[in-house]
């Protein structure tokens, strides 16, 4: 006889948090390292921490906006690369903010 039982509850909060709260004390201080170097005006730094104002949005598909936010968008492809290997985020992607 085959009875389908559910499945057990799983705390994601207790699997994930504690490995979460390292990574994101891992980027505070990777941010401070770079302030202190005075790096902290290069583009993949803000793009970091555009992607981090995204993670504080109570909206659905966090994960696949962050990762968007470091793409980039266009769609045609270039003639010929400047360069060979990727640096991780787009230079052209970044809001620029109003001052």
């Amino acid at each position: 006889m085959n009875h389908w039982t559910k499945p057990a509850s799983v705390n994601l909060v207790d699997l994930g948090f504690m490995d979460s709260r390292s990574k994101l004390i891992d980027l505070a201080a990777f941010l401070d390292r770079v302030q202190r170097a005075g790096q902290d005006d290069d583009f993949r730094v803000a793009a970091l921490k555009q992607a981090i104002a995204l993670l504080s949005q109570n909206e659905p598909e966090r994960a696949k906006k962050v990762l968007l936010s470091f793409s980039d968008p266009s769609t045609e492809p270039i003639p010929k690369a400047t360069m060979q290997g990727a640096i991780g985020a787009h230079k052209e992607s970044l809001k620029v903010e109003a001052v």
